[in-house]
């Protein structure tokens, strides 16, 4: 499975993915408000392996993003599925992505969770701190519904995010 925009696509990740997963995981421009890993590639391709059964009965999804010429710029996860409602994370991008890899890749998870799971919005958590994130979300249309010592916690709505891509002038 493939997802695609402009400039980037979205693949589901395979255990050959951990080495690079782990460099993303373990770099300190990076990892600051991700929770901690093991630094065994081993450990990872274990994992890797272990959620590619969740995948296969639909309970999460985790792709590597991709520049279009395959060159690998990040990973995102979606997970915690509910009833209508889905959360995603594990949002990473690192210094190969491309100017608007953050956009489209918000809008793929939301493709794939919207167009192809069917869910009609999603749930998600956000470090306090990492404010950076908080007004991306902001901005695409997230709004805060609670917040706890550590995160605060949106919803986002399918109608918030195409209002944001007719907002974009990306309809």
């Amino acid at each position: 499975m493939k997802l695609e925009y402009k400039t980037i696509h979205l693949r589901l990740v395979e255990p050959n993915d951990a080495d690079f997963i782990l460099k993303l995981r373990l770099d300190n421009r990076y990892n600051q408000f991700l929770s901690s890993v093991s630094p065994s590639v081993d450990a990872q391709k274990k994992w890797i392996e272990n959620y590619k059964q969740d995948e296969r009965i639909g309970k999460e999804f985790y792709f590597i993003i991709e520049r279009l010429d395959g060159v690998p710029c990040g990973t995102v996860r979606i997970y915690d599925l509910r009833e209508d409602s889905f959360c995603w994370g594990s949002w990473i991008l690192n210094e190969d992505k491309t100017r608007y890899a953050a956009l489209e890749s918000a809008f793929l998870v939301y493709q794939f969770a919207f167009d192809i799971l069917g869910f009609k919005k999603s749930h998600f958590d956000v470090r306090k701190g990492n404010q950076k994130v908080v007004a991306f979300h902001t901005k695409m249309g997230a709004i805060q519904v609670d917040e706890d010592d550590d995160n605060y916690y949106f919803e986002i709505t399918e109608d918030a995010v195409n209002n944001t891509k007719v907002n974009l002038n990306l309809v």
